[in-house]
This record gives structure tokens, C-alpha cells and sequence, in this order.
């Protein structure tokens, strides 16, 4: 066993009485243990500590000899967790009576020069009335012991508030007879004390007059003493520490002798108590079990027995020729309580142990988590201390580190364990990557990866590295074909299967059982046909022709396997002419022009909008005697004439892609036979007495974006998706209100919420906006963004744009689920018909509250598509819904995700 360093730094600095009250991370607490006073501080974070005490408005930073002499010690572990431990009998106590006492320490902790120095004071008052005839504490510093001095006070005090009579000499046994001044022990680092009750000596580890003896065996560090008074009367004092440690590879052995003679008489005295603990802190029994440890008693010895890597110590890396090993460290503590059957005498024993194993080899492992079908190399390295830090990953042809690694889309995660004591790290390579090698025979192909961590053991930055080679096979992949055909009706489309598995996507829209019956589904084993109709709304369209797109997708990897398009001419008539003079016209949505809204589009009186729009289609009533059409007489005939466009002023704000028409347009004429008649008949109505209006309803569609910045400038399409965001990056939502004109109205968000499921039902859930009001308790609350007329948004109060910093839900604890899903409650609002809710504003907090006035009308979900550059997953949405207008305050939703973590 070799004691560990104690680390204090000598510095000196201006006195400072008072704490500095800043934010830091620092965690600082005391605590009283008996006899000594126990002072947690940490993680330093990179800072260095220095510790001082504070007396008589003085400020005296502590040395290690300093330390050593006036009872203190400290020690930190790997992770910048510092204990600091005093004796309530240090030389800067302030004393009550032997029965209270004051410890005050000044802790500055030192950072960069670009950051400030942070100084604390810690005062902690502890109360100790239980003294036995003799205590004696064993530190990792320094012996202490300290008696009983009510034999002097009876020959020597005079009065009660005596403190007690003064020392002139000592003298030492090393065995052998040393005589020394008081003056010339406190100067070879001796503490010498004596109070009202009680006489001390405190002696460090390693000086001259201590030496080693072996009591029962058990190789005992003891220093004995004797006080000298000027009449003559002696005090003897007995300080015997540590004891014998053996190690086995999973347990730690502690002995210490159960007589430790000569601390107390042979068979004469009988043990009262034996208590052990950690960090100078007792465990009581069922603590103790729970962490595996042993306290048994025996004739000879007290036996510890101690797990190697139980809770309460910590395993420290260390690099030996290029190779890894631990040690485990951990400072048991055990307390005793003898009396003497003679004297009836009682002597208190308690020792702070620090005990560290020797180095043990555990190489880490290299875990093969590869599932083939999923074409990725899935690494697991550890397990390794929780101070080791992985710098590189070296591949025959380069050397990443973990930044470019990510950004490569390798995803290095590093995963502690509960405890904190050890760490693993995890790695993602793509078959498809540079770096993996790929060799096919015979219809399989094998890939292979060689790999180097590159790993430092900090802070002492000692590198080192592991060497891994991982090899798996994959089937060669046979994916589907398609092929197809079309008549003036129909596409009709023939899949064969392959050897993978597959979805298949139809336009924009998965292939599902409702859907494959509605295209006529069939299916024999080997492939599958099925009809799309040239009205379908997976069909685009281009002057006189139609378009299907046809995605086969991998439902394990999400990924298309397949593409597939054909094209068909088709024709069908746009306009019709009615003998009434009743003109319909149908306006189609052309794939050339993709940025095109129908509902936008009016006749040549901007009035006249059209009867039924959708995304694909919109559809025109009109005569001839309205809506701006034309007459003109030819021969024989009669022309009427209009025209379906967009809006000057729309045109003029519309953001037409490159390759799209500047304007958009089309003539709808209807030729009249001037000789020709027919006959029609009709039978009148009587009028009504009273007018009267019939409840009309209208759609309204609420959508749902997400954009690439803060700007708002620019969105994420459907042909951008999957997306992936790493933990703490902004997502920039917007939320708009669709096909409104009517600036009296309002978009308003009532409740935004989390989950890991497309269904917005389920659990777990994290609300990300109560009732229009951001989540008081969400640690990274949501940012909302104002929005100001421009092109685009002609009616700021028909969006909502706000800003989440990206998240995981814990699936337990040591994992991080890959996918959340965002879901919005929304409601529309009208100044005219206040009902209150989030529209009257009921938000408390008027900074974060979202402004609105009163609902009246009801929104809907709508399509929202994700991609992350890099990768490729598949990010399916709810279908966005449009509900009819209906009066008073109605609620519905939009969803976003999944969205997945790097």
C-alpha cells in the first residue's frame, strides 16, 4: 500500500471575508463527523483550490506541513471532487468549553485568465460533548491524541475558566529516550495543545520520533510521548495508526488488530463499540449490505471487507508501455471504543484509511453489436475509466477525430455508467463508407473494418490506444423492379419482388390497405399489380400529360430501394358549356409549376373565385353574363370568352421557382350555334314573405413548418427529409393559418407538447406550452419569434413562429430515445366574437404569453415533411385535415416528427 500525496497550494492573496454569491457549479457543503469536520467541494472543473482559514480577521493559507501540524488533510479524486477534513481540536478552532466548536475556511478556486476567481467561505459550528479518557485520530496526514487533563485541573486550575497549565517539555520514545523543548517540537511540526479539559498532541506521518511495531502481527505506526509540567507531574500519550491490507481480485481485506497493546491493557479491558464508514462518515448496517461490505470481529482482529468497485470509492486510469490499467482507491474508516475494567477508563480509536489496489490489467472490449440487414457497423469499447477521454478513431486510409467523426456520420456517443466510475463508447460506421472494405463472391458480400482508438488518461494526458478488426456478411440484395403501362383512364403498375423486403410509396403517400383497395390491389407471391386513376391525387400533371412516381422502401432502414416513374398522355375536357349560358371550367395544377396555390387563382373578375379548390384542382361556375367574360359575334357563332389567372398581386408577390412561368394563365371559351335552339321548360317558385340565409360552413387548413434558420426565409420540403438534430440545437417551428384573407382573425397556439410516438396520446410527454404560456419548469423554455409583414406573410396574425432547443427523452438510464414527436393544440381567433381562452391572453407571465384575442374558427392538421443533410430516414406525418368553420371555440392539432438525435 503507498499513502497518496496530500495536494494543497501555497498561495497568498488579499483577505476576504465574505463569500462571493455568483452562479457556479461548483457544489460545496460541510458536514460534522464527531470529532472531525468533513468539507466537500466539487468538481473543480479544471480550477485550482486553495484553501486558507480564517482567525482573528486573519487569513492564513494552509501548506502541507501547516496542514499536517494543525490538524487538516484533503484529497481529490479523478473527477475534481475534493474532501477537506479538519480535527475539531485544529489550532484555529474557536473553542466553547470543549463542547463547541467553530471551523471557518476560505476556498478560492483559480480559473484561466479570461475568467474570474471564485472565493467562498465555508463556517461550520460543530457541537462534541461524548469525549472519551483518551481519542485518538488516525488521518491520512497526521496522528492526533488527545486525554482527559481533570487529574491536572484538580492539583493546578484555579479557577473554572482556567485553560488549563503550561507544558515546558516532552519527551519521546523511539524506543529509545528524546528530551525536546515545547518551542523546538511545534518547529519540527509537532501540535501541542492543552484547554480547559483536555491536553493534545498532534504528530505528522513520517517524523523522526515515530516508528513501526507489529502488534499481533499487524505492522502498527506509533509515537509515543510524555508531557513534562513544571512541578514535575508526567501525562503519557499513545498514537498508533493503520494496519494490514491484502488484496484478492475482487475484494479488498482490512485487519486491524482487535488488543492493540500498548493503547490499552492486557485483559483488562473489554471493546464497546466498532463502527465502520467512508469518507469519515458511519454506515449503518443495511447501507453497508447494500453496498457489499463486511465488518466481522474476531479474537484477534476487526476485519473490513470491501468489493473492489463498491459504491463509495473510484476506479483511476494509468497508462504503463502503451498499455491500459486501473487501480480502485477508496478510504474506509473504522471507529472503536475500548474501556478498562480497572481504571473504568475509556479510549476512542478512529482511523481514516486510505487504501489503493494494485494496478490491475482489464484491456477494454471491443463488442461487435453489428446487425447486417441494417448495413452498419455497431462498435461497443469498455469498459474504461470514467477519466479516459477518446481523442481519434485511426482507419488504415485516415485519422478522424470524434468532431469529424460525427460530422461523417459515424454518431460517437460516450455512455457513463450509474455510478459515474466507468464509461463505454459507441460507434456507427455505414457499409457504404470509404473506410469499411467490401469483397463479393458468390452472391455474398463481406465488409470489413480496421480500426485504432486513439484514448488519454486525464489529467495527466497519457495516451494510449486499442486496436479493433470487425468482419460480418450480407446476402447480396435483389431489389424490386416495377413496370407499367396507361390508357386514357388509368396508370397501371407491375411490381416484382426481389430479395428484400420493401413498402411501397405511391406520389407522396404510403401504400396502405385502404389505399391498395381503392387502386385495386392484387398480389400472387412473386408480384403485386394494382390501377392508379388519372384523377388520383398522386397524380401530377403537365399539359396533356400525367406523371406517377412509384418509391419501393426498406421498412427496416426506412431508405428507397427503387424509383420509378412514368408519364402518360391523357384527355379529358377542362370546360364545359351548358345551353343555359352556364360555363365550368376545371384549372389543373401543372407539375411545372409547383409553387402554384388553385385556391389562389380567380377569373377575370378577381371576385369570382372558384366554386372548389384542393392542392390539385380548381374548379370555376360561372355564365356569361358575369365574372368579366367576353362576347364576340363570328359567323354562325357565338364566342364566349374568360380567363383564369392569378391576382395582379399575387402574381407580382408569388415566388416562382427558376425553371417555373413568370405568370400563370389560361383562356376558357364556349362557341354558341347561332341557328340552333332548344327548348326548355321551368316552373316558377313562389316567394318567400321573409328573406332568409342558410348556415353556410368554409375550410380553413392550419400547416406546420420547419425552418432552416432564425430568418425564416427558407423550409425543410418533403423531398428534404429525414432529419436528424444533435442534443441543444434550435428548431425553428412555424405555424401558419392557410387560405385566409380576413385580417380580423388570428392564429393562437394553445398547448405544444413532446413524444416519442406519431400518436400525440401517448406517454411519456414533455409540454413545451400550458394554455399559450411557456412550461415554467422546462429548463430550456421556448423562444418565440415576432413576425412582421412582408411577401410571404401578408397577415402577420395568421403565424406563429417560435424556437425549441432540441431534446431526448431518457428512455432509462443509459439510454437516450433516438425520436421525439412536437404537437401543437391551435385555435383560430376573432376580435368580433370574444369567448376568452388563449385568445383573451389568461397567460400570467405577459412576457412569454402568446397574444390573441378570441376564437371562432377551427384549424387543422396538415403534412410536414424532414430531412437532415447526410442521412436519410423516413419522417411520416400526420395527413393535414381541414374542418369546417363551426361557431364558438373549437381546438384541434398539427404534429411534427420524428425528429431524430444525432
Amino acid at each position: 500500500h503507498k499513502r497518496p500525496t496530500n495536494i494543497f497550494l501555497k498561495t497568498t492573496y488579499a483577505t476576504c471575508l465574505c463569500c462571493r454569491c455568483t452562479k457556479s457549479t461548483t457544489d460545496i457543503y460541510s458536514k460534522c463527523l464527531g470529532n472531525v469536520m468533513r468539507v466537500n467541494v466539487g468538481p473543480l472543473g479544471g480550477n485550482l483550490l486553495e484553501v486558507a482559514v480564517v482567525t482573528n480577521n486573519s487569513v492564513i493559507p494552509l501548506t502541507p506541513s501547516l496542514a499536517s501540524q494543525c490538524g487538516f488533510s484533503m484529497k481529490t479524486d479523478q473527477l475534481g471532487n475534493t474532501v477537506i477534513y479538519a480535527s475539531l481540536q485544529n489550532c484555529f478552532a474557536q473553542n466553547v468549553a470543549d463542547k463547541a466548536f467553530t471551523t471557518t475556511l476560505n476556498l478560492r478556486l483559480h480559473g484561466n485568465r479570461m475568467v474570474e476567481d471564485e472565493l467562498y467561505q465555508v463556517a461550520e459550528t460543530c457541537h462534541y460533548t461524548s469525549w472519551a479518557s483518551r481519542e485518538i485520530v488516525c488521518d491520512r496526514s497526521y496522528m492526533e491524541a488527545s486525554e482527559c487533563n481533570r487529574t491536572l485541573r484538580g492539583h493546578v486550575a484555579k479557577q473554572p475558566e482556567d485553560t488549563g497549565v503550561r507544558i515546558t517539555t516532552l519527551v519521546f520514545f523511539t524506543p529509545v529516550e528524546k528530551v525536546m523543548k515545547v518551542a523546538e517540537a511545534q518547529r519540527r511540526g509537532y501540535g501541542i495543545a492543552n484547554t480547559a479539559t483536555r491536553l493534545l498532541l498532534r504528530s505528522p506521518h513520517g517524523s523522526p520520533e515515530t516508528y513501526t511495531q507489529n502488534v499481533a502481527g499487524v505492522p502498527m505506526t506509533i509515537n509515543v510521548s510524555m508531557f513534562c509540567f513544571p512541578f514535575y507531574l508526567l501525562y503519557v500519550f499513545l498514537s498508533l495508526c493503520t494496519g494490514s491490507v491484502s488484496f484478492t481480485p475482487n475484494t479488498i481485506s482490512w485487519f486491524l488488530p482487535r488488543h492493540i497493546d500498548p493503547l490499552v491493557s492486557s485483559g483488562h479491558f473489554r471493546l464497546l463499540e466498532v463502527h465502520m464508514g467512508v469518507d469519515g462518515q458511519r454506515l449503518d448496517p443495511a447501507e453497508m449490505a447494500a453496498r457489499g461490505y463486511t465488518l466481522s470481529v474476531n479474537d484477534v482482529y476487526i476485519v473490513v471487507e470491501i468489493p473492489i468497485g463498491a459504491v463509495g470509492g473510484y476506479f483511476k486510469s494509468r497508462v504503463q508501455d502503451d498499455h491500459y490499467y486501473t487501480y480502485y482507491a477508496i478510504e474506509p474508516m473504522l471507529e472503536v471504543l475500548w474501556t478498562e475494567e480497572t481504571t473504568h477508563e475509556d479510549t476512542r480509536y478512529k482511523v481514516l484509511f486510505p487504501i489503493t489496489t494494485p494496478l490491475l490489467s482489464r484491456p477494454p472490449q471491443v463488442i461487435d453489436n453489428t446487425v447486417p440487414m441494417e448495413r452498419m457497423f455497431k462498435v461497443l469499447l469498455g469498459p474504461l475509466g470514467s477519466d479516459v477521454a477518446l481523442m481519434n478513431i485511426a482507419f488504415p486510409s485516415e485519422v478522424l477525430s470524434v468532431a469529424d467523426c460525427n460530422v461523417r456520420g459515424f454518431n460517437v456517443l460516450e455512455h457513463m455508467s450509474p455510478n459515474s466510475s466507468t464509461k463505454v463508447f459507441t460507434l456507427n460506421v455505414p457499409f457504404t463508407d470509404r473506410v469499411v472494405l467490401q469483397m463479393s463472391e458468390k452472391g455474398v458480400t463481406v465488409y470489413s473494418l480496421h480500426l485504432t482508438f486513439g484514448l488519454l488518461v486525464l489529467p495527466e494526458f497519457a495516451p494510449f490506444s486499442h486496436t479493433a478488426y470487425l468482419e460480418t456478411k450480407l446476402m447480396d440484395i435483389v431489389p424490386p423492379s416495377v413496370s407499367g403501362g396507361c390508357d386514357h383512364q388509368s396508370f397501371y403498375v407491375l411490381v416484382k419482388y426481389g430479395t428484400l423486403n420493401f413498402q411501397t410509396v405511391v406520389g407522396k403517400r404510403m401504400l396502405t390497405p385502404v389505399l391498395a383497395q381503392q387502386y385495386g390491389f392484387v398480389e400472387n407471391g412473386t408480384h403485386t399489380s394494382f390501377a392508379v386513376p388519372f384523377t388520383a391525387p398522386d397524380v401530377v400533371f403537365e399539359v396533356q400529360s400525367g406523371y406517377i412516381f412509384l418509391h419501393p422502401e426498406n421498412p427496416e432502414t426506412n431508405k428507397i430501394v427503387k424509383e420509378f416513374s412514368m408519364a402518360c398522355s391523357f384527355y379529358s375536357t377542362l370546360t364545359e358549356c351548358f345551353p343555359n349560358g352556364t360555363m365550368t371550367a376545371l384549372a389543373v395544377k401543372l407539375e411545372s409549376v409547383p409553387s402554384l396555390n388553385p385556391s389562389q387563382l380567380t377569373l377575370r373578375d378577381p371576385t369570382c373565385r372558384p366554386s372548389y379548390s384542393d392542392d390539385s384542382y380548381a374548379y370555376f361556375v360561372f355564365t356569361g353574363s358575369s365574372c368579366g367574360t367576353t362576347r364576340k359575334f363570328l359567323q354562325n357563332m357565338m364566342l364566349y370568352e374568360n380567363e383564369i389567372s392569378l391576382p395582379a398581386e399575387l402574381e407580382m408577390n408569388r415566388e416562382s421557382k427558376a425553371d417555373e412561368p413568370d405568370s400563370w394563365r389560361t383562356t376558357v371559351s364556349c362557341y354558341y350555334d347561332i341557328n340552333k335552339t332548344h327548348a326548355v321548360a321551368f316552373h316558377p317558385r313562389p316567394r318567400r314573405s321573409e328573406p332568409y340565409a342558410k348556415n353556410a360552413r368554409g375550410e380553413l387548413q392550419i400547416t406546420m413548418r420547419l425552418a432552416l434558420d432564425d430568418s425564416y426565409s427558407a423550409f425543410y420540403t418533403g423531398d428534404d427529409y429525414p432529419i436528424i438534430k444533435y442534443l441543444q440545437q434550435p428548431l425553428y417551428f412555424e405555424v401558419e393559418l392557410m387560405r385566409s384573407s380576413n385580417p380580423e382573425v388570428s392564429l393562437e397556439l394553445e398547448n405544444c407538447w413532446a413524444t416519442l410516438d406519431e400518436d400525440r396520446t401517448t406517454q411519456p410527454r414533455w409540454n413545451l406550452l400550458i394554455n399559450g404560456c411557456v412550461n415554467p419548469v422546462d429548463p430550456s423554455q421556448v423562444i418565440f419569434h415576432p413576425v412582421l409583414a412582408d411577401a410571404r406573410a401578408r397577415y402577420p396574425s395568421h403565424f406563429k413562429r417560435f424556437e425549441v432547443n432540441m431534446f431526448a427523452f431518457a428512455e432509462d438510464k443509459d439510454n437516450l430515445s433516438r425520436q421525439l414527436f412536437v404537437h401543437c393544440d391551435t385555435v383560430i381567433c376573432d376580435a368580433r366574437n370574444p369567448l376568452g381562452g388563449v385568445c383573451n391572453g389568461q397567460c400570467s407571465n405577459q412576457e412569454n404569453r402568446i397574444k390573441g384575442m378570441t376564437c371562432h374558427c377551427l384549424s387543422g392538421e396538415t403534412n410536414v415533411f424532414f430531412k437532415m443533410a447526410g442521412l436519410r430516414f423516413l419522417f411520416a406525418l400526420p395527413t393535414g385535415q381541414r374542418r369546417a368553420v363551426s361557431d364558438g371555440q373549437t381546438f384541434t392539432h398539427v404534429s411534427s416528427g420524428p425528429i431524430l438525435v444525432n
